[in-house]
């Protein structure tokens, strides 16, 4: 993850001219670029992130702030739909799956082209079907540069394999199940039917790359970000980033005209929440992100008194998130190893008290499973530990601690600060635990590497963690705690070390399953033996809520939290 920084105020930038990514044969002057219909070209979209991004590699993603980058200069071959949460064509321009429900065919679109990078030696670089094979199985690799790998390395014929054998280069027989058929067509070959594959295949973490692009960078190939997306890296420096429009952007609109409307997109680094909302009303920048809701009436005053001049013309957006906030246990540790501790842990906290006391009503308490409330998801059928303070001081008593009397003195890994959302919530769920059950456990501040690090070390017995789904599926849910995911290089699936037969089988079960609401009950079990198991303590579930300055049009907040700017503009003064 990334670590905090300062930062320097953004001076009110002019620009005449747009940087251009692409051919220069592109009309760049932002006076000459004139949009058909009721839409406008030109302009910045200035919004803040509270880290730096480390890297740029998609394959690397760990946290929605780098996704929020990435999905702006890469494109995967299917995108989600966020209005109806299913997955769409885009690179691929159609996806077939044959009677077996084992091979997926897909027809890659012509004439898409990547940014322009030295690598390509000034050449034009048109993307081609051996690019998505070549992005497919570098996402199979066990490479340093991939932490992707469980999204495929199980599921594609010959990709285990593959994976083993591919520590320290790609080898050159490549994935048997990844083959390209001619000049447009590629094949996916998947081990068995898995029922989730199109929507692994819009997983920000599955873009697509060029070859030249690792084999001239290697490591640092996320310094260098090229991809096929509306926007392009034009600079980074450790207090901003800045991307330009990319004037061959393959899409265009309704009416003809080409995307992306705005020329740019600039991200500030900083943590400080109160700096941002200043700026956004002095209109140095256009969104305020992660809106504590208790301050949304009160913060910038009521549209009246934008009317009078009082404070920026703006809108609140809002949109329940599929996301889950927990505190998470490593369970093949001593500390956690019994369940009947994980378990206790788990009975004594109201999540009520948490939301209502510690977080003045921000978030939703987490009441039946892992799984965020989802429309197409039987949440109801997953039961809750029951909040049993009599019960959990009992299961502490049999596993040795009574009163918790020589339970060590732990501490909790948080990455936030004192006093802001993360830590509030984490010191409501601690100060109960103490006080119930006689614990002696500390919150420790951390950045959200240092936490990382400590979780994949084992020195991080518990940590505060959330999860955001990258797609609109219980399995984005449920692979965290699949044994098979378990891996050293990736703190961030199954970090807990969990390991459960029954679990396993039933998630493999679930995923071969073709039928929507069998597969669903599926995963409603493999959220209920999670709760049993106590592996984590679900808190709460979020809102995703964004100020707007008013003259940004066609931006949508949506449940998965993704960012995208290709057909934003900016209305004219």
């Amino acid at each position: 993850m990334c670590k905090k920084i300062s930062f320097a105020f953004l001076t009110t930038l002019i620009l005449a001219i747009v940087i251009s990514c692409g051919t220069k044969n592109e009309d760049t002057a932002v006076q000459k670029r004139k949009a058909k219909g009721p839409v406008s070209y030109g302009g910045y979209f200035r919004f803040q992130s509270p880290q730096l991004f480390e890297s740029l590699n998609p394959l690397e993603i760990t946290n929605p702030y780098t996704r929020n980058i990435t999905f702006q200069i890469f494109e995967n071959l299917l995108r989600i739909d966020t209005k109806t949460m299913r997955p769409e064509p885009n690179l691929a321009k159609t996806i077939t799956l044959d009677p077996t429900g084992k091979i997926y065919t897909l027809t890659i679109r012509d004439s898409v082209f990547f940014h322009d990078d030295p690598a390509f030696q000034g050449q034009e670089r048109k993307l081609t079907v051996q690019d998505v094979k070549f992005s497919l199985e570098m996402a199979c690799s066990n490479l340093p540069v991939n932490k992707a790998a469980f999204l495929l390395s199980s599921k594609i014929k010959g990709a285990k394999t593959f994976f083993n054998r591919s520590k320290r280069k790609m080898p050159k027989a490549g994935v048997p199940g990844i083959r390209v058929v001619n000049d447009s067509t590629l094949q996916i070959e998947l081990v068995e039917p898995f029922s989730g594959f199109k929507e692994i295949l819009a997983h920000p973490n599955l873009a697509i790359i060029a070859p030249e692009i690792y084999q001239a960078y290697g490591n640092e190939m996320g310094n260098h970000p090229v991809g096929t997306g509306p926007f392009c890296l034009k600079t980074q420096t450790d207090y901003q980033i800045e991307l330009s429009r990319n004037e061959r952007y393959w899409k265009r609109d309704k009416w003809s005209n080409r995307l992306p409307y705005l020329d740019g997109i600039l991200v500030r680094f900083s943590d400080n929440k109160k700096n941002e909302l200043n700026d956004f009303q002095s209109e140095k920048l256009d969104c305020v992100l992660d809106i504590p809701v208790d301050q949304i009436n009160y913060l910038l005053g009521s549209l009246q008194d934008a009317q009078k001049g009082e404070n920026v013309m703006h809108k609140v957006l809002s949109e329940p998130s599929m996301s889950m906030m927990f505190i998470g246990f490593a369970c093949q540790s001593k500390e956690f190893s019994d369940v009947r501790i994980r378990r206790a842990f788990n009975m004594v906290v109201d999540r009520n008290l948490v939301v209502n006391q510690y977080l003045s009503g921000e978030g939703w308490p987490a009441k039946n499973g892992f799984i965020p409330p989802l429309d197409f998801f039987p949440n109801e059928d997953v039961q809750p530990l029951e909040n049993n303070i009599e019960e959990a001081r009992s299961l502490m008593s049999d596993a040795g601690y009574p009163n918790g009397k020589n339970f060590p003195e732990l501490e909790v890994y948080v990455n936030g600060v004192i006093g802001d959302p993360n830590y509030n919530m984490t010191k409501g769920v601690i100060d109960q635990i103490n006080e119930k059950l006689g614990t002696k456990i500390k919150v420790k501040v951390c950045t959200a590497k240092e936490r990382d690090q400590a979780v994949a070390s084992g020195k991080a017995k518990m940590w505060r963690a959330g999860w955001i789904a990258d797609y609109p599926n219980p399995e984005s849910f449920m692979s965290l705690f699949y044994s098979r995911n378990i891996n050293k290089s990736n703190s961030t699936i199954n970090s807990f070390r969990f390991r459960n037969q029954e679990f396993d089988a039933i998630f493999e079960q679930a995923n071969k399953e073709q039928d929507e609401t069998i597969r669903n009950q599926l995963f409603a079990l493999c959220d209920q033996i999670i709760v049993n198991e106590g592996v984590v303590i679900p808190v709460l579930t979020e809102d995703f809520i964004v100020f707007l300055n008013d003259r940004v049009k066609n931006f949508e907040p949506n449940s998965l939290e993704i960012l995208d700017f290709s057909n934003t503009f900016i209305r004219p003064y």
